[in-house]
C-alpha cells in the first residue's frame, strides 16, 4: 500500500492529522494537473493553478465531512472531478451580466500568430459531457480522468479497471462523439 494510499485510509476512519500528511504529497501532481487544465482555458482567465488545487483540495479534504476513497487512483479521480466543477463555476460566473458576462474580448492579431489551439469553451464542453454521461456513464468518466484528471491511458483504464484496448476503444469513441456534439454548428442557449 503506498503512502497515498494509508493516508487516504486515515482520513477516512477520521484521522484529523492525516488531511495534513497528504497534501504535501499529492501536491506537486495536483498542480501539474490544474496548470494543464488551465493553459487549455480562454484568456484573461483569472483563476491561477495553486488557487485551483487549493480549492480543490479544501473541497475533497477539508469540508469536515468523512471521505472514502478506493486508493489512490480515486482520489485522483475525485481530484479531477472537483477541479471541472471549480471551472465550470468559474466560467458560468464570469458569463453574468455582472462580470461583463455580455462583453466580447477581443484577442491581438500577435497571439493567433503563434499557432496555439483555439481557446476550449469550458461551459460547451460541460454541457457536451453531461449529455455524454446521460448515454455513456463509462466512456464519459474515462474522458474526465483523461481531460480533467490528467492521468494517462494506462492509469485511467486501471481506475476504471478496463483493460488498456478496451479503454483506448473508448476514449476514441468518446473523443469522436465529444468532437461532433462540439461541432455542431446550432447555437447554445445562454
Amino acid at each position: 500500500m503506498t503512502d497515498v494510499t494509508c493516508i487516504l485510509s486515515a482520513i477516512a476512519r477520521g484521522d484529523a492529522h492525516a488531511a495534513e500528511q497528504l497534501l504535501p504529497l499529492v501536491y506537486r501532481e495536483l498542480r501539474r494537473l490544474a496548470a494543464r487544465k488551465l493553459i487549455s482555458e480562454k484568456p484573461g482567465q483569472t483563476l491561477e493553478a495553486t488557487a485551483l488545487v487549493h480549492e480543490a483540495y479544501l473541497r475533497l479534504v477539508g469540508n469536515g465531512k468523512r471521505q472514502q476513497w478506493n486508493g489512490r487512483g480515486h482520489f485522483f479521480a475525485a481530484a479531477a472531478e472537483a477541479m471541472r466543477r471549480i471551472l465550470v463555476e468559474r466560467a458560468r460566473q464570469k458569463g453574468r451580466i455582472k462580470h461583463g458576462g455580455k462583453l466580447r474580448r477581443v484577442e491581438l492579431a500577435a497571439d493567433r500568430a503563434s499557432g496555439k489551439s483555439p481557446p476550449l469553451d469550458i461551459l460547451a464542453l460541460d454541457e457536451a459531457l453531461t449529455k455524454f454521461a446521460a448515454v455513456e456513464p463509462l466512456k464519459a468518466e474515462l474522458v474526465k480522468l483523461r481531460f480533467f484528471g490528467g492521468l494517462t491511458m494506462p492509469e485511467a483504464a486501471a481506475v476504471l479497471k478496463l483493460s488498456l484496448a478496451t479503454a483506448e476503444r473508448h476514449w476514441t469513441f468518446a473523443k469522436s462523439w465529444l468532437y461532433a456534439e462540439l461541432s455542431d454548428p446550432s447555437p447554445r442557449p445562454a
